[in-house]
């Protein structure tokens, strides 16, 4: 009798179970929202009278259930609508894709006290990006392997605002090895990054043209892109010495001499001699070549203008800070603006926006390369010792829009720059555009509000004082950024959890 009590009561006892395990995944997921989003809400609408979406900027109001987009519709389709869901009404404000940024530096992990992946991501957030691209160098060790890239995702896990993608490290030693880069390619990077010059981290040595065809032959059944930082250093320049003891060391154009244009030329003209079997029925045809934070607007843009009118699978980004600054306007001991390649002279700034807008540039990225300020040696002002790169991954929306008002910049460019053409480059087929079924990756924003990059400002990544935007003047105050449909910041405020996603290929 006991057994057959037994036997009855069971299957009532795991189907109770069931029960209670269901309402508490459903609770802890509810709990879990509340904590990643500054809305309860997983079903609204956002609305606004400018909306960039790829058919142009409409009146309207965007659906969002679930992290996704479920419908756009147009200000005169609004009023038959059956509306069901909360309705966040951003009246002038544009709502347009978040930014996606394919070049920053984290330092993380190894290096968080240069950033690391909470205050990076918060001033992502911040700046209305909604999907990084983090850099292979500058964390400790450099994410050359596959063990080096678990590393990464470990410091990733629940300590990232918005969602974060990784690039590869091509270098000599996994250059040869295709199973090694099979390897890092399999667990999920989304393609290759490599120096054609020392890049400064002792973990990343620079690779060549012999380095960069065997990466480009691995890569092409991927379908995934190589990334090169594309000077060369030429013997016949002169180079001067950091430790030399001139005053010369102090002065911005000591520094633009050690790095001339013709570092820039020689390595594009090696990359697109290679870029040749990247074309239709070559030997790394389905491969991808983009040459990251191009500065010189003359001989090396031509090169590049005449591979991809060849045929080559081949893109090329600039940064802002190339295009918001010139060398004459750099004082003396100012390192807060040195980088590599270098900021050039203004005839150069204005090609390179002619450029950008003509289409031959195809993107931006921030190039987000902080350090700590010891390193940048704000108080000495030596040029050739200072750590190299520019931190403004906060300041890029504003900053492209402010420069860009001379030049007519549109939201639909902004949008192409910072969001469509990023996307396609990282392999993100559900992100870069407002668009039905992608991710509800959106930031709200005022193009015509100014404010002060001071001390009062509030900067979220680690070290604002080595910045070159601090003291300036911009327009295009962000009100709000949702990530996957989580409203992650608003108005001085983030979420209380980080919980972005880290983006793996498959």
């Amino acid at each position: 009798m006991d057994y057959m009590l037994q036997w009855r009561v069971l299957p009532l006892l795991t189907l109770l179970a069931s029960f209670l395990f269901l309402f508490y995944v459903q609770n802890s997921s509810k709990s879990s929202h509340k904590e990643c989003s500054l809305i309860p809400y997983q079903h609204y609408w956002i609305t606004s009278k400018r909306i960039v979406t790829p058919q142009g900027v409409i009146s309207g109001s965007v659906e969002i259930k679930e992290g996704k987009i479920l419908s756009i519709v147009k200000e005169e389709d609004w009023q038959g609508k059956s509306k069901v869901g909360h309705i966040v009404d951003y009246e002038e404000a544009v709502v347009m894709p978040g930014l996606i940024d394919v070049h920053a530096h984290l330092d993380d992990p190894g290096r968080a006290e240069w950033e690391g992946f909470p205050s990076g991501t918060k001033a992502a957030a911040a700046g209305g990006i909604t999907t990084l691209v983090d850099m292979p160098l500058n964390s400790f060790p450099s994410t050359v392997s596959q063990e080096t890239l678990k590393l990464k995702i470990k410091a990733a896990k629940e300590r990232i605002y918005v969602d974060v993608g990784f690039w590869g490290g091509l270098v000599p030693e996994n250059a040869f090895n295709a199973s090694a880069l099979e390897a890092l390619l399999n667990a999920g990077v989304l393609g290759l990054k490599s120096f054609m010059c020392p890049s400064g981290i002792n973990d990343f040595p620079m690779t060549n043209a012999s380095h960069i065809k065997e990466g480009l032959s691995v890569l092409a059944k991927y379908r995934r892109p190589l990334l090169v930082h594309a000077e060369i250093q030429q013997d016949s320049e002169i180079h001067l010495e950091a430790n030399d003891g001139s005053d010369d060391a102090h002065s911005y154009s000591t520094y633009l001499k050690t790095r001339p244009p013709s570092w820039e030329e020689a390595a594009i003209r090696e990359l697109v001699a290679v870029t040749k079997e990247t074309r239709s029925g070559g030997l790394a045809e389905g491969s991808h070549l983009h040459i990251v934070h191009l500065s010189d607007s003359s001989s090396s843009l031509e090169l590049i203008k005449e591979a991809k009118n060849g045929g080559d699978s081949i893109t090329v980004e600039t940064c802002p800070h190339y295009l918001a600054f010139s060398a004459e306007e750099i004082h003396d001991g100012d390192t807060r603006f040195k980088c590599a390649p270098p900021i050039r002279d203004a005839a150069n700034k204005e090609k390179l926006w002619e450029a950008l807008l003509e289409g031959h540039i195809d993107m931006l990225s921030s190039d987000h390369s902080p350090t700590v300020p010891e390193l940048k040696l704000l108080d000495d002002g030596n040029f050739l010792r200072a750590w190299g790169g520019i931190s403004s991954l906060q300041f890029v929306l504003p900053v492209t829009w402010s420069y860009g008002q001379k030049y007519g910049v549109t939201l639909e460019q902004l949008a192409l720059w910072w969001s469509e053409r990023p996307a396609k480059l990282a392999g993100q087929e559900l992100k870069g555009a407002l668009a039905t079924g992608n991710l509800a990756d959106i930031v709200i924003w005022e193009p015509d509000v100014e404010f002060d990059l001071n001390d009062a400002y509030p900067v979220y990544f680690k070290h604002p004082s080595i910045s070159a935007y601090m003291g300036t003047k911009l327009s295009g105050r962000v009100l709000a950024t949702f990530v996957r449909g989580n409203l992650v910041y608003k108005e001085g405020k983030h979420a209380p959890a980080a919980c972005g996603v880290p983006i793996l290929a498959r």
